[in-house]
């Protein structure tokens, strides 16, 4: 009683107290009263009380179906009875509402059917079982309706906590009994007050695709009610729902598939069909609109092989689709663009034609297909169009409404590119092109209104792939045209992108010299025009410098004074520092492929601008710059370090200006972000530099290795990482390489010796076993025999359990390494060594990882744990095995059934013998679901298998 009076007023909190603090103190209490064994029966207890209000009837029918799903195990053995009785009366009780109280409760004696075997409910299962309580007590039909609706969809509730097996049991259960429960719809669709409950149960079981044969099928009343319906007025949503499923089930290939199912498709599709004159019916009501182009878009996706072999029957289907397609409202229109898509598919890949054997019959049947279906999707590409034109009110639009245009105009640039695979880029470049003069046509000749152009340019950007680059027909006139536009922000930005997606394009073309200047032009002037076409103008320099290098080679002073008035904000350009990095990028790419004499003279040019300002910087106050002044500049070396490829060059510039970078260095070191942005510059100028930089190498080692002490800035373990992939295997460096590596490690190792320790610091256990899985490839002989060894494992097994996604990875893929280390590096002594660690900690580490896989990590880690745990077995074999055993027979047998242990440790035994890796993997993901099953289990389980527990160990001398 005590129990009920406190959740009445804490709901009374919840809903009526004018205090937040209040309430939100209620709905926390209210959360956790429900995970108690008390709630139970005070949810039963107000459920029953007929002074209960709505509010306390929603929340303990949610209560009670939670509790049903998740916690079904705290009961006693012999509960069931009760419990069913306490439902079942509870269901008749509300059987006309309230339809939330009713629904909540259904789906707790559905999710309880799935917890029981069928015989508990009587000879046949549930199904047998409601079918006599109907009979029984006609009056409560509805909310018997309600529970055969639900059934069928709690079969793959996940939230259930059943086990696995159970799980397929109950799926195998109803499915036998599907006639018997298509028989009592049959028999309720008499109740024309019901019919509508009746058909939106019927389309609920049919969603188990189970394989009624199509001829049986098609006879069924069930089938016939919702087929009529579809010409009611409004249209019936559930009869909506059902030829929806329908269509589903007969391309399920567990109900037979499309063969077996063909006198029920040729009932359905029929009566589809003839639904197509409602699209263009102005009084018709949208919603009904929207349902029948739902219907004609799940034919076209469910049936699209069929469509694909272009025979009459289907080319009526792909008309009635293009009908769909050219509706105004765009939510229904998009319903078919993932059929065009499909179909797209299923006419280039070769697999469609496999059965045809030779390839000359092969590209014969292809060549014909596409030809029949050419005009669909010529048609398609001028129906679409439109679409991505700016509204007039385009200033307008909240930040919602611009985010869904944007992602309208890339759902359309998808169909267009669906086009261009079936008729050729340039064909559809053609059909855009004449929309484009119609559009300037009708506007004057002069662009004046720039929307239906600018839509148009989109669309030609869309296609810029597929259009091969030897076009000479469209794409010359294409850019004269660019050069006359008017100087309109959304229409220059568009011109901006389609210059740099057409830059191979222009590249080969003829007269690609002559272009080139007018080209650049236009890009300047979206550099002044408004920020986000000066980033679209930037952008396209890139696209533009890469592809055209080879022609721009004679014009880099050029380039480098659009570059500097860019980066300096000169004749008010609105390039932002980080899209000025695209143009160094892009001056990168020429320098490139300039002689090298030219390429040092050009980079020296280049790094000089950039370092200017930072030296400027250095003569003040360093430490109280903010860190963006600095990172601006330093972003920019890296860039240029980074796509300049002449390793020589490269390593001069990054020796002339090591001063600049080692003042940084010493000022700064506290500063993350300006740290990370010095180690990038400095990766990629190891990286490209190579062995030319050996001079500079040991003094920014050193610096690594002097502030890492003090400051553990991840970024410094990142640039090692690089340094060791470069150098690791190169002799003159191995002495400063091994000092570097134990340093390094050594002093992260008492960083982190705990879980609490590396959950606090994942961007250092990140880079920290990247790093050591570089050492481990490119200079096992300089890491393994350290004395860091062995501490760096102890330090991986510590964090295995960190729950951040990155850092967790990194252990484990370092784990995995030394377990696989036979595969990179085959020599005996290392091996030794590695077995002296490993053998004595694999108990240890074997318990960690199926603890890991029983809950102590999130399940979307379940395959990096169980390849882990492969690589650990594959290695040590039975004696893995016995680890696995040992750590597996500590988990309770109620949490874990010995036939469920021992199916996962037969898989496990197997993959010593060479199995097939996805068995193990499938009873690995067996056994996560048996102990995550509910918080309970998952909570029985870890206490079980201690995974914080280490019990670490000296090696083994």
């Amino acid at each position: 009683m005590e129990h009920e009076k406190a959740v009445k007023e804490a709901l009374n909190a919840l809903y009526h107290h004018p205090d937040d603090t209040v309430r939100v103190q209620a709905d926390r209490w209210l959360q956790n009263f429900q995970g108690t064994l008390d709630a139970w029966q005070v949810a039963d207890n107000l459920l029953h009380d007929s002074s209960s209000n709505l509010e306390t009837l929603i929340f303990c029918s949610q209560t009670l179906r939670s509790k049903v799903q998740r916690d079904f195990e705290e009961l006693p053995p012999g509960a069931f009875q009760k419990l069913r009785e306490s439902l079942t009366t509870l269901l008749k009780k509300f059987h006309k509402g309230p339809p939330k109280v009713r629904t909540q409760i259904s789906i707790a004696v559905a999710a309880l059917a799935v917890h029981v075997p069928a015989a508990d409910w009587g000879d046949s299962g549930i199904v047998s079982w409601l079918r006599d309580e109907m009979n029984l007590h006609p009056e409560y039909v509805p909310g018997f309706l309600e529970l055969l609706t639900v059934l069928p969809e709690e079969t793959f509730n996940y939230k259930i906590a059943a086990r696995p097996d159970r799980r397929r049991q109950f799926e195998n259960e109803l499915t036998s009994q599907m006639e018997a429960a298509l028989s009592i719809l049959t028999a309720c669709l008499n109740i024309t007050e019901l019919k509508e409950q009746v058909l939106e149960a019927f389309a609920s079981w049919l969603r188990l695709r189970h394989g009624i044969p199509g001829a049986v099928l098609a006879c069924y009343p069930l089938v016939h009610a919702a087929l009529s319906s579809l010409n009611s007025d409004p249209l019936s949503e559930a009869s909506v729902n059902v030829i929806s499923e329908l269509i589903h089930y007969t391309a399920s290939p567990s109900s037979g598939g499309i063969s077996a199912q063909t006198p029920l498709i040729q009932v359905i599709v029929p009566q589809i069909l003839s639904l197509k004159a409602h699209l263009r019916d102005s009084s018709k009501d949208e919603e009904d609109v929207k349902a029948i182009g739902r219907l004609f878009a799940d034919v076209g996706d469910s049936y699209v092989e069929l469509i694909a072999t272009g025979s009459d029957e289907s080319m009526v289907i792909v008309h009635a689709l293009l009908e769909v397609t050219s509706h105004p409202e765009f939510d229904i229109a998009s319903m078919t663009f993932n059929f065009w898509h499909s179909l797209q598919l299923t006419l280039t890949k070769r697999d469609s034609y496999s059965s045809l054997g030779s390839e000359a019959s092969i590209e014969a049947e292809r060549n014909r297909r596409q030809h029949i279906f050419r005009p669909a999707y010529e048609s398609l590409v001028s129906l679409v169009g439109f679409r991505v034109q700016y509204p007039e009110d385009y200033q307008g639009l909240s930040y919602e409404d611009l985010k869904e245009f944007k992602q309208t105009r890339y759902a359309v640039a998808d169909v267009l590119i669906d086009a261009a695979l079936i008729l050729g880029g340039d064909t559809t470049l053609k059909i855009l092109y004449m929309k484009l003069l119609e559009a300037n046509a009708q506007t004057g000749n002069n662009f004046q209104e720039w929307r239906p152009a600018e839509a148009i340019l989109f669309c030609i950007w869309a296609i810029s792939n597929y259009v091969s680059v030897v076009e000479a027909e469209v794409m010359p006139q294409v850019m004269a045209l660019l050069q006359n536009l008017p100087q309109q922000a959304q229409l220059l930005q568009t011109a901006c992108l389609l210059v740099g997606a057409y830059s191979k394009w222009l590249n080969a073309a003829p007269a690609s010299v002559s272009i080139l200047p007018s080209i650049i032009r236009i890009l300047m002037s979206g550099m002044g025009t408004s920020e986000d076409c000066a980033a679209a103008a930037a952008l396209a320099f890139r696209h533009i410098c890469d592809d055209c290098r080879k022609n721009l080679c004679g014009y880099f002073e050029d380039l480098y004074t659009i570059y500097c008035m860019a980066i300096n904000g000169g004749s008010g350009y609105k390039v932002s520092a980080e899209d000025s990095l695209n143009l160094v990028e892009a001056l990168g790419m020429v320098v490139t492929e300039l002689p090298l004499d030219q390429a040092r003279s050009a980079l020296e040019k280049l790094c000089f601008s950039v370092a200017s300002p930072l030296e400027e910087a250095a003569k003040e106050d360093l430490e109280k710059k903010h860190a963006r002044e600095l990172t601006v500049h330093i972003d920019r070396f890296a860039f240029l370090f980074r796509y300049v490829n002449h390793p020589e060059a490269v390593a001069a510039e990054i020796n002339k200006h090591w001063a600049i970078f080692r003042v940084i260095f010493d000022a700064r070191p506290w500063d993350m972000r300006t740290m990370e942005s010095l180690c990038r510059a400095c990766k990629y100028a190891v990286r490209t530099s190579g062995r030319y930089i050996i001079n500079t190498i040991g003094e920014m080692l050193a610096k690594i290795q002097f502030h890492y002490q003090q400051h553990h800035q991840p970024c410094f373990l990142y640039l090692s990482s690089e340094v060791i992939k470069i150098f690791g295997s190169d002799p003159s460096c191995a002495d400063y390489l091994k000092n570097l590596i134990e340093s390094l490690f050594a002093h992260t190792t008492c960083l982190m010796t705990s879980i609490k320790e590396v959950t606090a610091r994942p961007d250092i256990a990140d880079d920290c076993f990247l790093l050591a899985s570089r050492c481990l490839r490119y200079c096992p002989h300089l890491f393994i025999p350290s004395p860091i060894f062995s501490p760096i494992v102890d330090c991986a097994i510590i964090g295995m359990t960190v729950q951040h996604r990155e850092a967790c990875h990194s252990i484990l893929t370092f784990l995995s390494d030394v377990f696989d280390l036979e595969k990179s590096v085959n020599e005996e002594q290392f091996v030794r060594i590695r077995d002296s660690v490993i053998l004595p900690r694999g108990a240890t580490i074997t318990r960690i990882l199926i603890s890991s896989l029983a809950g102590a990590l999130p399940s979307s880690r379940l395959d990096t744990v169980t390849y882990t745990l492969l690589a650990l077995t594959r290695t040590y074999g039975v004696q893995a095995v016995g680890w696995a055993k040992e750590s597996v027979s500590l988990i309770p047998r109620t949490a874990v059934t010995e036939t469920e242990s021992a199916k996962f440790l037969q898989a496990l035994s197997d993959v010593t013998y060479g199995a097939d890796v996805n068995s193990l993997i499938g009873h690995a993901e067996e056994l996560s679901d048996v102990c995550r099953r509910n918080r309970t289990v998952q909570e029985l389980v870890q206490a079980a298998l201690k995974p914080l527990e280490l019990n670490l160990v000296a090696p083994v001398s």
